[in-house]
């Protein structure tokens, strides 16, 4: 086939910008497990694990869970329409996709995730308007415990939301860790059992416990709009910031509890009534704890000496499932809202 002198050109010039692309796009290797040592490189449409650019809402991960081991794009900041999702006045979304309603207590702790070798709990603030019956609540702060380590990350208070402040507060066993601000800012613990990424410059972080999960966190105000459609009735003085969280697990044990931790049962049925609105799930006294930092809940199954038994795990990942379009992503999963 003939090729003219300006189709020539523009062929030399896709080819040199698919180059650059190929050059440029980031390779990820798995340390362990079936796809150990296998070089995979990252797709087009997310070259980068740690993108420059702000604006990239999408990032390169890799998923060495996967039958076919392989890099994927993952969302940058907390999908709350996805499985894994706990964002709002709380809304969760479980493994099995079905969105449900958990509303706790102002001012207390409650376990979200309880397993053998990993504890999450959440601090709820709220407020109760006058002619209220309960409190609207939301997730003030994330508490973990693993091994004989714990982490916490919050959102710290502020009458007004100004999205140029960091409005996030971190410790890891007990002393406050400082992640300098920027997009591609990064902490590892001195034993690597815990990561910390910026996503942003400000106010969103991933936390990765390699091999166990990933959590990312976004912190946000209740906005007026929230507060005109909900009637809330939020103070002049307090915007109420809180975090918008979506976990990813690689392996529960079919022990695991939890506020959401326990939709990851193989056998678990959702309390949550269909065709509802806002379905509401309680076990507030079940899953109580004492502190952000403590595995003394009725339901917690969580030992500092736990080992993971891996003959009882749980090795499909819906961590990232996208219910969005209303169906699973091939797990043999039907996402419901």
């Amino acid at each position: 086939m003939k090729v003219s002198s300006s189709n020539y050109g523009l062929l030399m010039i896709l080819l040199l910008v698919c180059g650059a692309a190929q050059i440029y796009a980031e390779y990820r290797t798995c340390l362990t497990g079936p796809c150990a040592r296998l070089k995979l490189a990252c797709p087009s449409e997310c070259p980068k694990s740690n993108p420059t650019n702000p604006k990239a809402k999408k990032a390169c991960h890799l998923n060495c869970k996967s039958p076919t081991c392989k890099t994927e794009c993952k969302n940058r900041k907390p999908n709350c329409n996805a499985p894994g999702a706990a964002c709002l006045d709380p809304r969760f979304i479980g493994a099995d996709g079905i969105v449900f309603y958990f509303h706790g207590k102002r001012n207390e702790h409650f376990s979200l995730v309880s397993d053998l070798n990993l504890q999450i709990n959440a601090r709820f603030i709220g407020l109760r308007p006058a002619g209220r019956t309960r409190d609207y609540t939301w997730i003030q702060a994330l508490g973990i415990l693993f091994d004989s380590h714990s982490f916490s990350l919050e959102a710290t208070e502020a009458s007004t939301w100004n999205g140029e402040v960091d409005h996030l507060r971190l410790s890891h066993n007990g002393k406050e860790l400082i992640v300098p601000e920027g997009q591609l800012s990064a902490w590892q613990s001195p034993d690597n059992d815990i990561i910390v990424q910026r996503t942003s410059s400000k106010n969103s972080v991933l936390v990765t416990l390699p091999e166990v999960a990933e959590i990312s966190v976004n912190v946000v105000p209740v906005t007026k709009e929230d507060d005109r459609i909900h009637n809330y009735q939020i103070p002049s003085d307090d915007c109420f910031a809180h975090l918008e969280v979506q976990f990813q697990f690689f392996g529960l044990s079919s022990k695991v509890e939890g506020v959401i931790g326990r939709t990851y049962q193989p056998d678990f049925k959702n309390p949550a009534k269909p065709g509802v609105e806002m379905p509401v799930v309680g076990g507030e006294e079940m899953f109580r704890t004492t502190s952000l930092l403590s595995a003394d809940c009725g339901a917690c199954v969580f030992s500092p000496a736990g080992v993971l038994d891996q003959k009882d795990t749980l090795l499909m990942d819906f961590g990232k499932l996208d219910c969005t379009g209303g169906s699973s992503s091939g797990h043999g999963i039907v996402c419901r809202k």
